[in-house]
Protein backbone atom coordinates (compact mmCIF):
# COMPACT_ATOMS: atom_id res chain seq x y z
CA UNK A 1 0.00 0.00 0.00
CA UNK A 2 1.78 3.35 -1.27
CA UNK A 3 1.41 6.05 1.67
CA UNK A 4 0.30 8.82 0.52
CA UNK A 5 2.52 10.80 2.59
CA UNK A 6 5.16 10.82 0.15
CA UNK A 7 3.24 13.43 -1.88
CA UNK A 8 1.87 15.73 0.47
CA UNK A 9 5.24 17.62 -0.04
CA UNK A 10 4.46 17.87 -3.84
CA UNK A 11 0.96 18.70 -4.02
CA UNK A 12 -1.40 20.42 -2.79
CA UNK A 13 -3.99 18.44 -0.76
CA UNK A 14 -6.95 18.94 -3.68
CA UNK A 15 -4.83 17.72 -6.40
CA UNK A 16 -4.06 14.40 -4.39
CA UNK A 17 -6.86 11.71 -3.42
CA UNK A 18 -7.27 8.47 -1.41
CA UNK A 19 -11.24 8.61 -1.71
CA UNK A 20 -12.53 5.25 -2.96
CA UNK A 21 -14.51 6.78 -5.40
CA UNK A 22 -11.51 8.63 -6.96
CA UNK A 23 -9.33 5.24 -6.92
CA UNK A 24 -12.26 3.00 -8.44
CA UNK A 25 -13.19 5.63 -10.94
CA UNK A 26 -9.44 5.20 -11.92
CA UNK A 27 -9.48 1.32 -11.76
CA UNK A 28 -10.95 0.66 -14.53
CA UNK A 29 -11.29 2.01 -18.26
CA UNK A 30 -14.02 1.90 -20.96
CA UNK A 31 -12.84 -1.60 -22.06
CA UNK A 32 -12.50 -3.34 -18.61
CA UNK A 33 -15.34 -4.79 -16.73
CA UNK A 34 -15.92 -4.72 -12.93
CA UNK A 35 -14.60 -7.66 -11.75
CA UNK A 36 -11.09 -6.84 -13.34
CA UNK A 37 -11.03 -3.27 -11.67
CA UNK A 38 -7.44 -2.57 -10.43
CA UNK A 39 -8.09 0.36 -8.40
CA UNK A 40 -4.66 2.48 -7.46
CA UNK A 41 -3.85 3.31 -3.90
CA UNK A 42 -3.60 7.05 -4.56
CA UNK A 43 -5.00 9.30 -7.20
CA UNK A 44 -2.93 12.75 -8.21
CA UNK A 45 -3.84 15.33 -10.72
CA UNK A 46 -0.52 17.35 -11.65
CA UNK A 47 -0.84 20.53 -13.49
CA UNK A 48 2.75 21.30 -14.60
CA UNK A 49 6.09 19.36 -15.62
CA UNK A 50 7.49 20.27 -13.46
CA UNK A 51 4.91 19.11 -10.83
CA UNK A 52 5.04 15.35 -12.83
CA UNK A 53 8.79 15.37 -12.60
CA UNK A 54 8.51 16.00 -9.02
CA UNK A 55 6.09 12.81 -8.62
CA UNK A 56 7.95 10.82 -10.56
CA UNK A 57 11.23 11.07 -8.97
CA UNK A 58 9.90 10.32 -5.85
CA UNK A 59 7.96 7.46 -6.59
CA UNK A 60 11.26 6.07 -8.73
CA UNK A 61 13.51 6.83 -5.35
CA UNK A 62 10.61 5.08 -3.07
CA UNK A 63 9.75 1.76 -5.27
CA UNK A 64 6.36 3.19 -5.83
CA UNK A 65 4.61 2.23 -8.83
CA UNK A 66 3.09 5.20 -11.37
CA UNK A 67 0.21 4.42 -13.85
CA UNK A 68 -0.72 7.32 -16.32
CA UNK A 69 -4.36 7.92 -16.71
CA UNK A 70 -6.23 10.65 -19.05
CA UNK A 71 -9.83 10.02 -20.22
CA UNK A 72 -10.26 6.96 -19.70
CA UNK A 73 -11.42 5.30 -22.99
CA UNK A 74 -8.95 2.88 -23.73
CA UNK A 75 -10.37 -0.74 -24.68
CA UNK A 76 -6.85 -3.13 -22.92
CA UNK A 77 -6.59 -1.70 -19.57
CA UNK A 78 -3.00 0.82 -20.94
CA UNK A 79 -3.97 3.11 -17.70
CA UNK A 80 -5.03 0.62 -15.43
CA UNK A 81 -3.19 -0.14 -12.83
CA UNK A 82 -1.37 -3.52 -11.83
CA UNK A 83 0.08 -3.04 -8.69
CA UNK A 84 -1.48 -0.38 -6.99
CA UNK A 85 0.96 2.66 -6.32
CA UNK A 86 -0.09 6.13 -7.80
CA UNK A 87 -2.67 7.45 -10.35
CA UNK A 88 -1.26 10.11 -12.38
CA UNK A 89 -4.32 11.78 -13.82
CA UNK A 90 -3.41 14.67 -16.57
CA UNK A 91 -6.46 16.03 -17.19
CA UNK A 92 -6.75 18.89 -15.66
CA UNK A 93 -3.42 19.58 -17.82
CA UNK A 94 -5.65 20.55 -20.46
CA UNK A 95 -4.39 24.26 -21.60
CA UNK A 96 -3.58 25.15 -25.99
CA UNK A 97 -0.59 26.73 -25.50
CA UNK A 98 -0.06 28.17 -28.87
CA UNK A 99 -1.57 28.12 -32.54
CA UNK A 100 1.13 28.90 -34.98
CA UNK A 101 -1.24 29.19 -38.06
CA UNK A 102 1.54 29.89 -40.50
CA UNK A 103 3.14 26.42 -39.55
CA UNK A 104 -0.01 24.51 -39.33
CA UNK A 105 0.95 23.99 -36.22
CA UNK A 106 -0.69 23.74 -32.34
CA UNK A 107 0.86 23.29 -28.89
CA UNK A 108 -0.99 21.39 -26.14
CA UNK A 109 -1.01 19.92 -22.72
CA UNK A 110 -1.89 16.05 -22.74
CA UNK A 111 -5.38 16.41 -20.87
CA UNK A 112 -6.84 18.53 -23.90
CA UNK A 113 -9.87 16.81 -25.86
CA UNK A 114 -9.35 15.91 -29.19
CA UNK A 115 -12.11 17.31 -30.65
CA UNK A 116 -10.95 20.50 -28.80
CA UNK A 117 -8.01 20.79 -31.21
CA UNK A 118 -10.71 21.32 -33.78
CA UNK A 119 -12.51 23.81 -32.47
CA UNK A 120 -9.41 25.76 -31.30
CA UNK A 121 -7.71 26.01 -34.79
CA UNK A 122 -11.05 26.03 -36.88
CA UNK A 123 -11.15 30.08 -37.32
CA UNK A 124 -7.87 29.36 -39.13
CA UNK A 125 -9.21 26.82 -41.38
CA UNK A 126 -7.22 24.21 -39.94
CA UNK A 127 -8.25 20.84 -38.50
CA UNK A 128 -6.33 17.95 -37.00
CA UNK A 129 -7.22 14.80 -39.51
CA UNK A 130 -6.52 11.97 -37.44
CA UNK A 131 -8.61 11.65 -34.71
CA UNK A 132 -10.05 8.53 -33.68
CA UNK A 133 -14.07 7.75 -33.23
CA UNK A 134 -13.26 8.30 -29.38
CA UNK A 135 -12.12 12.40 -29.96
CA UNK A 136 -14.71 14.14 -28.53
CA UNK A 137 -14.11 12.82 -24.75
CA UNK A 138 -10.27 10.90 -25.45
CA UNK A 139 -6.96 13.03 -24.47
CA UNK A 140 -4.20 14.08 -26.58
CA UNK A 141 -2.09 12.28 -24.21
CA UNK A 142 -3.89 9.14 -24.62
CA UNK A 143 -3.95 9.49 -28.53
CA UNK A 144 -0.37 10.02 -28.29
CA UNK A 145 0.46 6.86 -25.60
CA UNK A 146 -1.74 4.14 -27.69
CA UNK A 147 -1.08 5.86 -31.28
CA UNK A 148 -4.53 6.06 -32.42
CA UNK A 149 -5.84 6.41 -35.33
CA UNK A 150 -9.42 6.47 -36.76
CA UNK A 151 -11.90 5.86 -39.93
CA UNK A 152 -9.70 8.57 -41.75
CA UNK A 153 -6.18 6.59 -41.72
CA UNK A 154 -6.23 5.38 -45.39
CA UNK A 155 -6.38 9.03 -46.34
CA UNK A 156 -4.26 10.90 -42.90
CA UNK A 157 -2.67 8.31 -41.27
CA UNK A 158 -2.70 7.76 -37.39
CA UNK A 159 -2.01 10.25 -34.63
CA UNK A 160 1.70 9.90 -34.43
CA UNK A 161 2.25 10.94 -37.87
CA UNK A 162 1.04 14.09 -36.94
CA UNK A 163 2.76 14.65 -34.11
CA UNK A 164 5.87 16.84 -34.44
CA UNK A 165 7.69 17.53 -30.86
CA UNK A 166 6.95 16.32 -27.61
CA UNK A 167 8.03 17.04 -24.05
CA UNK A 168 8.20 14.07 -21.84
CA UNK A 169 9.10 13.59 -17.90
CA UNK A 170 11.12 10.23 -17.26
CA UNK A 171 10.51 7.73 -15.13
CA UNK A 172 13.52 9.65 -12.83
CA UNK A 173 11.80 12.87 -12.57
CA UNK A 174 14.24 14.46 -15.76
CA UNK A 175 12.64 16.07 -18.83
CA UNK A 176 13.11 15.10 -22.36
CA UNK A 177 12.30 16.67 -25.82
CA UNK A 178 12.25 14.70 -28.51
CA UNK A 179 11.21 15.66 -32.47
CA UNK A 180 11.61 18.74 -33.70
CA UNK A 181 8.96 21.89 -35.21
CA UNK A 182 10.28 21.35 -38.45
CA UNK A 183 8.61 19.03 -41.07
CA UNK A 184 11.66 16.81 -41.07
CA UNK A 185 14.57 15.72 -39.47
CA UNK A 186 17.53 13.39 -39.67
CA UNK A 187 19.24 14.14 -36.75
CA UNK A 188 20.22 11.44 -33.74
CA UNK A 189 17.81 8.46 -32.83
CA UNK A 190 14.15 9.15 -33.14
CA UNK A 191 12.89 9.88 -30.07
CA UNK A 192 10.20 10.97 -30.70
CA UNK A 193 8.41 7.47 -32.08
CA UNK A 194 9.67 5.44 -29.56
CA UNK A 195 7.67 7.52 -27.09
CA UNK A 196 4.85 7.48 -29.39
CA UNK A 197 2.69 4.16 -29.15
CA UNK A 198 4.55 3.15 -25.73
CA UNK A 199 1.24 3.43 -23.05
CA UNK A 200 3.21 5.53 -20.34
CA UNK A 201 5.58 2.64 -19.92
CA UNK A 202 8.73 4.49 -21.17
CA UNK A 203 7.46 8.35 -20.09
CA UNK A 204 4.97 10.38 -19.69
CA UNK A 205 4.53 12.91 -22.14
CA UNK A 206 3.76 16.79 -20.90
CA UNK A 207 3.21 19.01 -23.94
CA UNK A 208 2.69 18.19 -27.62
CA UNK A 209 2.99 20.05 -30.98
CA UNK A 210 0.64 19.07 -33.55
CA UNK A 211 0.71 19.49 -37.49
CA UNK A 212 -2.54 20.72 -38.83
CA UNK A 213 -4.06 20.82 -42.08
CA UNK A 214 -6.27 22.87 -44.51
CA UNK A 215 -10.02 22.27 -43.48
CA UNK A 216 -11.28 20.48 -47.29
CA UNK A 217 -13.81 22.89 -48.63
CA UNK A 218 -15.75 20.21 -49.78
CA UNK A 219 -16.92 17.11 -48.10
CA UNK A 220 -19.74 14.11 -49.48
CA UNK A 221 -20.55 11.06 -47.67
CA UNK A 222 -22.29 8.06 -49.09
CA UNK A 223 -23.10 4.33 -47.93
CA UNK A 224 -23.16 1.01 -49.93
CA UNK A 225 -25.01 -2.04 -49.18
CA UNK A 226 -24.07 -6.05 -50.05
CA UNK A 227 -25.31 -8.80 -49.99
CA UNK A 228 -22.57 -10.67 -48.48
CA UNK A 229 -19.39 -9.56 -46.35
CA UNK A 230 -17.15 -11.16 -49.30
CA UNK A 231 -18.66 -8.46 -51.35
CA UNK A 232 -18.55 -5.40 -49.28
CA UNK A 233 -14.72 -6.18 -48.35
CA UNK A 234 -13.76 -7.13 -51.90
CA UNK A 235 -15.29 -3.42 -53.04
CA UNK A 236 -13.02 -1.57 -50.15
CA UNK A 237 -10.40 -2.98 -51.04
CA UNK A 238 -10.83 -1.72 -55.05
CA UNK A 239 -11.77 1.22 -54.06
CA UNK A 240 -8.89 2.04 -52.11
CA UNK A 241 -6.39 0.27 -54.88
CA UNK A 242 -8.27 1.93 -57.49
CA UNK A 243 -6.92 5.65 -56.36
CA UNK A 244 -10.22 6.46 -55.47
CA UNK A 245 -9.19 9.96 -52.95
CA UNK A 246 -11.46 8.66 -50.02
CA UNK A 247 -11.02 9.97 -46.78
CA UNK A 248 -12.77 7.23 -44.49
CA UNK A 249 -13.94 3.57 -45.60
CA UNK A 250 -15.33 1.78 -43.06
CA UNK A 251 -17.34 -1.73 -43.29
CA UNK A 252 -20.02 -2.90 -41.14
CA UNK A 253 -21.63 -6.26 -40.75
CA UNK A 254 -25.33 -7.30 -41.17
CA UNK A 255 -24.79 -8.27 -37.32
CA UNK A 256 -23.50 -5.24 -36.80
CA UNK A 257 -26.40 -3.23 -38.58
CA UNK A 258 -28.93 -5.34 -36.80
CA UNK A 259 -27.49 -4.27 -33.38
CA UNK A 260 -27.64 -0.53 -33.86
CA UNK A 261 -30.71 -0.29 -35.68
CA UNK A 262 -32.51 -1.62 -32.21
CA UNK A 263 -30.41 0.85 -30.33
CA UNK A 264 -30.64 4.01 -31.88
CA UNK A 265 -33.87 3.35 -34.18
CA UNK A 266 -32.09 3.36 -37.84
CA UNK A 267 -33.13 1.89 -40.68
CA UNK A 268 -29.71 0.28 -41.82
CA UNK A 269 -30.37 -2.28 -43.92
CA UNK A 270 -29.49 -4.97 -42.01
CA UNK A 271 -26.78 -6.55 -44.77
CA UNK A 272 -23.06 -5.99 -45.17
CA UNK A 273 -22.19 -2.13 -45.67
CA UNK A 274 -19.85 0.31 -45.86
CA UNK A 275 -19.79 4.07 -45.04
CA UNK A 276 -17.36 6.32 -47.10
CA UNK A 277 -16.01 9.74 -46.58
CA UNK A 278 -14.53 12.45 -49.38
CA UNK A 279 -12.58 15.23 -48.83
CA UNK A 280 -10.98 17.91 -51.03
CA UNK A 281 -10.31 21.49 -52.03
CA UNK A 282 -12.27 20.86 -55.51
CA UNK A 283 -12.69 18.08 -57.45
CA UNK A 284 -14.69 15.74 -55.09
CA UNK A 285 -17.59 15.11 -57.08
CA UNK A 286 -15.46 13.69 -59.91
CA UNK A 287 -13.72 11.37 -57.03
CA UNK A 288 -17.43 10.20 -55.92
CA UNK A 289 -18.46 8.83 -59.34
CA UNK A 290 -15.26 7.43 -60.04
CA UNK A 291 -16.08 5.70 -56.48
CA UNK A 292 -19.50 4.57 -57.94
CA UNK A 293 -18.28 2.97 -60.18
CA UNK A 294 -15.57 0.98 -58.87
CA UNK A 295 -18.57 -0.08 -56.32
CA UNK A 296 -20.91 -0.93 -59.19
CA UNK A 297 -18.25 -4.03 -60.55
CA UNK A 298 -19.22 -5.37 -56.59
CA UNK A 299 -23.28 -5.66 -57.68
CA UNK A 300 -24.04 -3.54 -54.69
CA UNK A 301 -27.89 -3.60 -53.42
CA UNK A 302 -28.05 0.05 -52.85
CA UNK A 303 -25.41 2.30 -53.46
CA UNK A 304 -26.08 6.24 -52.05
CA UNK A 305 -23.51 8.31 -52.47
CA UNK A 306 -23.49 12.35 -52.26
CA UNK A 307 -24.93 15.06 -49.79
CA UNK A 308 -26.91 14.01 -47.33
CA UNK A 309 -30.35 14.65 -47.06
CA UNK A 310 -31.37 17.37 -45.10
CA UNK A 311 -32.23 16.66 -41.41
CA UNK A 312 -30.43 12.66 -41.72
CA UNK A 313 -26.97 11.73 -40.51
CA UNK A 314 -25.83 8.86 -42.67
CA UNK A 315 -22.84 8.20 -40.48
CA UNK A 316 -25.01 7.88 -37.28
CA UNK A 317 -25.31 4.09 -37.51
CA UNK A 318 -21.29 3.40 -37.33
CA UNK A 319 -20.64 6.33 -35.33
CA UNK A 320 -22.86 4.63 -32.39
CA UNK A 321 -21.90 1.23 -33.42
CA UNK A 322 -19.51 0.49 -30.48
CA UNK A 323 -22.43 1.45 -27.86
CA UNK A 324 -25.01 -0.68 -29.39
CA UNK A 325 -22.87 -3.86 -29.35
CA UNK A 326 -22.85 -3.34 -25.40
CA UNK A 327 -26.30 -2.76 -25.53
CA UNK A 328 -27.87 -5.52 -27.71
CA UNK A 329 -26.85 -8.28 -25.38
CA UNK A 330 -27.93 -7.33 -22.06
CA UNK A 331 -26.81 -11.01 -20.32
CA UNK A 332 -23.66 -11.42 -22.40
CA UNK A 333 -20.45 -9.16 -22.37
CA UNK A 334 -17.45 -8.90 -24.78
CA UNK A 335 -15.07 -9.85 -23.11
CA UNK A 336 -12.40 -9.90 -26.10
CA UNK A 337 -12.75 -6.69 -28.12
CA UNK A 338 -10.59 -7.02 -30.90
CA UNK A 339 -9.04 -4.66 -33.37
CA UNK A 340 -6.33 -7.08 -35.24
CA UNK A 341 -5.16 -5.24 -38.82
CA UNK A 342 -3.83 -6.72 -41.83
CA UNK A 343 -2.68 -5.76 -44.67
CA UNK A 344 -5.24 -4.37 -47.18
CA UNK A 345 -5.47 -8.03 -49.51
CA UNK A 346 -6.35 -9.85 -46.37
CA UNK A 347 -9.07 -7.91 -44.81
CA UNK A 348 -11.36 -10.78 -46.27
CA UNK A 349 -10.33 -13.07 -45.40
CA UNK A 350 -9.70 -12.27 -42.12
CA UNK A 351 -13.70 -10.88 -41.53
CA UNK A 352 -14.71 -14.30 -43.40
CA UNK A 353 -12.91 -16.36 -40.50
CA UNK A 354 -14.33 -14.40 -37.71
CA UNK A 355 -17.69 -15.08 -39.42
CA UNK A 356 -16.86 -18.50 -39.69
CA UNK A 357 -15.60 -19.22 -36.26
CA UNK A 358 -18.76 -17.47 -35.12
CA UNK A 359 -20.78 -19.87 -36.75
CA UNK A 360 -18.72 -23.08 -36.05
CA UNK A 361 -18.49 -22.19 -32.09
CA UNK A 362 -22.56 -20.57 -31.97
CA UNK A 363 -21.29 -16.90 -30.70
CA UNK A 364 -22.09 -13.87 -31.57
CA UNK A 365 -19.26 -11.89 -33.14
CA UNK A 366 -19.98 -8.25 -34.99
CA UNK A 367 -17.16 -7.42 -36.97
CA UNK A 368 -16.80 -4.15 -38.50
CA UNK A 369 -13.87 -1.81 -38.84
CA UNK A 370 -11.51 0.04 -40.83
CA UNK A 371 -11.47 -1.15 -44.21
CA UNK A 372 -9.60 1.28 -45.91
CA UNK A 373 -6.35 0.57 -43.67
CA UNK A 374 -7.17 -3.41 -42.90
CA UNK A 375 -8.40 -2.51 -39.58
CA UNK A 376 -10.51 -5.25 -38.44
CA UNK A 377 -12.55 -4.65 -35.26
CA UNK A 378 -15.11 -7.02 -33.15
CA UNK A 379 -16.93 -8.30 -30.36
CA UNK A 380 -16.95 -11.74 -29.07
CA UNK A 381 -19.69 -11.97 -26.92
CA UNK A 382 -20.71 -14.51 -24.04
CA UNK A 383 -22.85 -15.00 -20.64
CA UNK A 384 -19.63 -14.46 -18.67
CA UNK A 385 -21.49 -16.80 -15.89
CA UNK A 386 -21.08 -19.94 -18.73
CA UNK A 387 -17.69 -21.13 -18.05
CA UNK A 388 -17.54 -23.41 -20.74
CA UNK A 389 -18.54 -20.15 -23.14
CA UNK A 390 -15.93 -17.82 -21.42
CA UNK A 391 -13.26 -20.59 -22.64
CA UNK A 392 -14.34 -20.83 -25.97
CA UNK A 393 -14.51 -17.33 -26.26
CA UNK A 394 -11.13 -17.02 -25.50
CA UNK A 395 -9.93 -19.71 -28.01
CA UNK A 396 -11.63 -17.93 -30.41
CA UNK A 397 -9.90 -14.63 -30.02
CA UNK A 398 -6.55 -16.88 -29.80
CA UNK A 399 -7.19 -18.13 -33.24
CA UNK A 400 -8.42 -14.64 -34.62
CA UNK A 401 -5.70 -12.78 -33.28
CA UNK A 402 -2.92 -15.42 -34.39
CA UNK A 403 -4.21 -15.44 -37.61
CA UNK A 404 -3.83 -11.85 -38.40
CA UNK A 405 -0.42 -12.09 -37.27
CA UNK A 406 -0.02 -15.07 -39.95
CA UNK A 407 -1.58 -12.88 -42.23
CA UNK A 408 1.29 -10.29 -41.75
CA UNK A 409 -0.89 -8.00 -39.58
CA UNK A 410 -0.36 -6.95 -36.06
CA UNK A 411 -2.74 -8.19 -32.85
CA UNK A 412 -3.72 -4.37 -32.33
CA UNK A 413 -3.92 -1.37 -34.95
CA UNK A 414 -4.92 1.12 -32.66
CA UNK A 415 -5.96 -0.31 -29.07
CA UNK A 416 -2.40 -0.81 -27.99
CA UNK A 417 -1.15 -4.27 -25.47
CA UNK A 418 -2.19 -2.87 -22.14
CA UNK A 419 -2.37 -5.58 -20.22
CA UNK A 420 -5.01 -7.83 -22.37
CA UNK A 421 -2.65 -8.78 -25.40
CA UNK A 422 0.45 -9.51 -23.66
CA UNK A 423 1.09 -12.73 -24.87
CA UNK A 424 1.13 -11.76 -28.20
CA UNK A 425 3.85 -9.74 -28.49
CA UNK A 426 6.51 -12.93 -29.11
CA UNK A 427 4.26 -14.32 -31.87
CA UNK A 428 4.28 -10.51 -33.94
CA UNK A 429 7.74 -9.57 -32.79
CA UNK A 430 9.72 -12.78 -32.10
CA UNK A 431 11.80 -13.20 -29.11
CA UNK A 432 14.71 -10.80 -30.38
CA UNK A 433 12.36 -8.24 -31.33
CA UNK A 434 10.76 -8.80 -27.25
CA UNK A 435 14.10 -8.70 -25.47
CA UNK A 436 14.99 -5.19 -27.93
CA UNK A 437 12.13 -3.93 -26.33
CA UNK A 438 12.93 -5.09 -22.86
CA UNK A 439 16.23 -3.66 -23.00
CA UNK A 440 14.99 -0.11 -23.99
CA UNK A 441 12.51 -0.33 -21.04
CA UNK A 442 14.93 -1.29 -18.99
CA UNK A 443 17.62 1.82 -20.33
CA UNK A 444 14.62 4.53 -19.82
CA UNK A 445 13.23 2.93 -16.50
CA UNK A 446 15.52 0.58 -14.78
CA UNK A 447 13.15 0.50 -11.43
CA UNK A 448 9.85 -0.41 -13.40
CA UNK A 449 8.32 2.63 -12.28
CA UNK A 450 6.01 3.80 -14.65
CA UNK A 451 2.86 1.44 -16.25
CA UNK A 452 3.94 -2.04 -14.93
CA UNK A 453 2.52 -5.18 -16.16
CA UNK A 454 1.69 -3.63 -19.74
CA UNK A 455 3.07 -4.86 -23.06
CA UNK A 456 5.48 -7.27 -22.20
CA UNK A 457 4.61 -11.12 -21.58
Amino acid sequence: MTDASVLRDLLPPDRMSTATADRDHHGRDWGTPPEKASPPDVVVWPETTAEVSDVLAAATDRGIPVTPFAAGTGIEGNAVPTRGGISLDLTRMDDVREIRPADRQIDVEPGVIGSAVDDAVAAHGLFFPPLPTSGEMATVGGMIATNASGKRTVKYGKVGDWVREIEVVLADGSVLTAGTEAAKSSSGYNLRDLIVGSEGTLGVVTRATLALAGRPEQTRVGRATFSTSSAATSAAADVVGSGVDVSAVEFVDGQSARMVNEFIGSDLPEKPALFLEFQADHGVDEEVEFCRRVLDAHDPVAVVLGDETPGTDIWKPRRELADAVRAYYPDRRSLHAGDVAVPLGSFSALVEHVHDLADEHEIPIPTFGHAGDGNVHFDILVDPTDESAVESAADVYDDIVTTGIDLGGTATGEHGIGRNKREFLRAEHGETGVRTMRSIKDALDPSGTLNPGKIFP
